[in-house]
Order: C-alpha cells, then sequence, then structure tokens
C-alpha cells in the first residue's frame, strides 16, 4: 500500500528514504571523487512516495539530490529497488533533467542533460534520452541519446537524419607543431 508523508508514518518513512537515497548515490558516487561518499547527502523535494511492496520510491516537484560534487536535478525521481531492497534503476525527468559530477580531481565536472536520465545499478551505465548532451572538460557530445559507462568512461551516441550526433573537441593547448624552419 503507498505510503505518503504524514504524522505517524514519518520517521519510519524517512529512515528507508534516507536509505534508498544514500544506497542510490554511493553507488554512482563510487566512480567519482573518493571524498563524495564521505559527504552528507541532501535530498530536496516537494513530495516524496514510497510503496514497500513494489519497491518504488518516487519523489516530485523540483527534485534536487546532492553529495559532495555530485548534483542531480529533475521534475521527477523514481527509483526501482530489487527483491533485497537494493537500488537497481534510477529514473530522473525533467525539461530538462540534469546531473553534475567530478570524475577526476585533475578534470573540471562533467555536466549532462536530457529529458530522461536513468542509472542502472547494475551495469553502471547512464543512459540519457531526449536532447541528450554531455560536457566535460570543453568537450561536449549531442544526441537524440547517450549512453555512458560510468564503470569504463566510454560513451555511446544516437542521433536521427533531423538531429545528428554532434561532438565538439577542443584543441590541446599544451601541444606544439613545428614550423616550416624547425
Amino acid at each position: 500500500m503507498r505510503q505518503v508523508l504524514n504524522s505517524k508514518s514519518r520517521s519510519t518513512f524517512l529512515k528507508q528514504v534516507t536509505c534508498i537515497a544514500v544506497v542510490a548515490l554511493s553507488s554512482t558516487a563510487s566512480f567519482a571523487l573518493p571524498s563524495d561518499r564521505n559527504q552528507q547527502l541532501s535530498l530536496v523535494a516537494d513530495r516524496a512516495t514510497y510503496n514497500d511492496k513494489s519497491g518504488v520510491t518516487t519523489y516530485t516537484g523540483n527534485v534536487v539530490i546532492e553529495q559532495g560534487t555530485m548534483k542531480l536535478q529533475a521534475d521527477s525521481i523514481v527509483a526501482n529497488l530489487n527483491s533485497k531492497k537494493e537500488i537497481q534503476i534510477i529514473t530522473a525527468k525533467g525539461q530538462p533533467a540534469k546531473f553534475q559530477q567530478q570524475m577526476d580531481a585533475n578534470k573540471g565536472l562533467a555536466r549532462g542533460e536530457a529529458q530522461t536520465i536513468v542509472y542502472n545499478a547494475d551495469t553502471g551505465i547512464l543512459t540519457l534520452t531526449g536532447k541528450a548532451y554531455l560536457l566535460q572538460d570543453g568537450s561536449s557530445i549531442r544526441g537524440n541519446s547517450l549512453k555512458y559507462s560510468m564503470n569504463k568512461g566510454d560513451v555511446e551516441a544516437q542521433g536521427s537524419s533531423s538531429n545528428r550526433v554532434q561532438i565538439i573537441i577542443p584543441p590541446s593547448s599544451s601541444k606544439s607543431f613545428p614550423g616550416a624552419r624547425d
């Protein structure tokens, strides 16, 4: 049965929601800066619901989740749990939904946005669909959909005839080219 926040179930619900959010973010944070996992978790939404039977937690209304350098913003976020009450799939939707995270201390923030962002905890794959966009260190990629492996750091982009994949790679400032007389 669906539980909605009220004074009677608030304590139990908050414990469940906090546990789910911590598990969700710790699984994505394991590929980011090590210090992110040691930071406090902040989750803000207009409404939160949890269904113990189905294992579905829903956050709606200007949802913002932050932990260290990781930030996820969306109109709604749905977390699906498996039978062991572990995060299986997280789906964020927005106009657009946005995320950012620093994956390496030597690189800037990785930023992404799309109408839908789906994180699969089993595979570590982040799938962005609907005007998908990723940016890191001046390089960017756009497409109808993007798949980003948080394990390997590789990206697969798909476009269409009307919305082709676009990749922008800035020139390397450390590379020098010889002149005609060098």
